[in-house]
Order: C-alpha cells, then structure tokens, then sequence
C-alpha cells in the first residue's frame, strides 16, 4: 500500500511540474488536493492506518526480540533498551514534541 502510495504522489508531482497547461491548472490541482487532505474521512482514515500500523510495529517487535534477543550483541541489546525505557518514561513525545497518538 505504501509503495501504491508513493507511485501515486509521485505520478501526481511529475503531472503537475511537466505540465504545459499554466498557472491556472496547477491551483486548480493544489485546491483539490487540499480538499481532500481536509476531508473528514481521509483523515480518519489515515488515522486509523497510523494506529494499525504502531500496533503491528509493537507485535513484530515483542517477536523479533523474543526471537533473536539472546543472540544480539550486547552494545545493541543495550541501545535497545535505553531507547525503550526512554520512549516509556517520554510521556507518548518524541524529541520533536509530537505524541504517538
């Protein structure tokens, strides 16, 4: 689905700075896609696919490491964890002020 995305912005892009139809087309553009990034609906909707995607995140990790943990080297395992207790006792914010809700 990403890859799908992406292919669709980019195609979107290269419509928009190859074309030869002026100024006027290219706001016609901008002023749709702001409709649709406005739109209640996709905004749940990417939302919810953020949502999905943190938890499926959370779920590979506990496998991945309960899987590969005793065969890390130390100096990873280590990092890992200093990022996990940092993340946990964050209060949900990374360094940049946005919250992982």
């Amino acid at each position: 689905m990403r890859y799908r995305l992406t292919f669709v912005v980019g195609l979107a892009l290269g419509y928009v700075l190859g074309t030869r139809a002026g100024r006027e087309r290219y706001e016609q553009l901008k002023k749709s896609a702001r409709q649709i990034s406005q739109n209640p609906a996709v905004r749940n909707s990417a939302e919810t696919a953020a949502q999905q995607g943190r938890q499926f995140a959370g779920k590979a990790y506990h496998v991945v490491s309960d899987r590969v943990g005793d065969r890390m080297p130390d100096s990873v395992a280590q990092r890992v964890r200093s990022l996990r207790e940092r993340n946990s006792n964050g209060g949900g914010a990374d360094e940049w002020g946005t919250s992982n809700t």
